[in-house]
């Protein structure tokens, strides 16, 4: 029976919208796919999720990864803000949830920088019960350190709870963790999937 509602933050309960922005930035796919790869396929961007880098720290390893890319570098980096877009369903999805007895907490690879650009996207945090930031134990998913770190702080049976992310290695990785999951598509196939769920399994008391 489940208790707990695990939630992913990023393209699950607000949206985090890179590419869309990067397309709005530069004409030249070449240049999108150079800032791409220099953000996330190098492990800078890892470095803020993981605490590790303030903002300039992440600049200057960008810059080093592609100093050709400087100015676009750090174009892209201050156009973040626009990406962090709040969700109107994030805040009664989970009050509702809350409202049934259900415990509501957050596991999120997510960096203090990018929090202080878009406060507005996580309005609903206060209304969770607790939660992991990746950045506050220098863990990232799909590490299974990260998801122990979750279970101990909240002293979790994760045969009781259920995780919703939208990266299929994170969802593996809970599942080797005896989590259930749900991968997330959009948000009204993760409801549905999420209900059906419930009703199968009920509510552990």
């Amino acid at each position: 029976m489940i208790n707990t509602i695990i939630f992913d933050i990023g393209n699950v309960l607000m949206k985090f919208d890179f590419f869309p922005m990067l397309n709005r930035l530069f004409e030249a796919q070449s240049v999108r796919d150079a800032i791409v790869d220099t953000f996330f396929t190098s492990g800078n961007w890892n470095q803020l999720d993981l605490g590790l880098a303030e903002e300039e720290e992440f600049l200057q390893a960008a810059i080093r990864t592609s100093p050709e890319l400087e100015k676009e570098i750090r174009r892209t980096f201050e156009h973040i803000p626009e990406t962090l877009v709040k969700e109107e369903f994030a805040a009664p999805w989970i009050l509702d949830l809350k409202k049934r007895g259900y415990r509501v907490l957050f596991l999120s690879n997510y960096s203090r920088p990018v929090m202080k650009m878009g406060p507005q996207a996580l309005e609903f945090l206060p209304l969770m019960e607790g939660g992991v930031f990746s950045c506050d134990v220098h863990l990232c998913k799909p590490d299974p350190a990260i998801y122990k770190a979750l279970k101990d702080k909240y002293e979790l049976d994760f045969s009781t709870c259920v995780f919703l992310d939208d990266t299929l290695p994170n969802l593996e990785a809970a599942n080797a963790q005896g989590l259930r999951t749900i991968h997330v598509q959009n948000h009204e196939q993760a409801a549905k999937e999420l209900e059906q769920l419930l009703a199968e399994e009920g509510i552990a008391g």
